[in-house]
């Protein structure tokens, strides 16, 4: 991905006091980091393509389901590296910058995340 792809888009303004746009909220991820999630959702479209052809072919529903629950287990997998990332950097540096806000959101996001 190039700067110019990564570049925020805080041109706007925050539509209620004291939030801003989703897409002003942004990471600066490592190529290490950026690589492992990209690779695994790389793999997750694969799948994904695989079930539409699955489903294409008129292939037997317990064997689609089946690629359905790898595709889910998948998307757990990505979710627990990018909750880790999450804590080990944007977590852990606002608590060592003496802020909560980070904690907070996690706390918040946690249940969503637990369903």
């Amino acid at each position: 991905m190039t700067d110019a792809e990564k570049k925020p888009c805080c041109a706007t303004e925050p539509a209620e006091k004291d939030t801003a746009p989703s897409c002003c909220r942004h990471k600066d991820r490592t190529p290490e980091e950026y690589r492992a999630l990209a690779n695994r959702l790389s793999r997750i479209e694969g799948q994904v393509r695989g079930i539409r052809a699955m489903l294409d072919k008129d292939v037997y529903c317990a064997d689609i389901l089946v690629q359905v629950a790898a595709v889910n287990a998948a998307l757990n997998g990505f979710s627990k590296e990018l909750l880790g990332q999450h804590i080990r950097t944007c977590v852990a540096d606002d608590l060592r910058a003496g802020g909560t806000q980070k904690l907070d959101e996690l706390l918040q996001l946690l249940p969503r995340l637990m369903k």
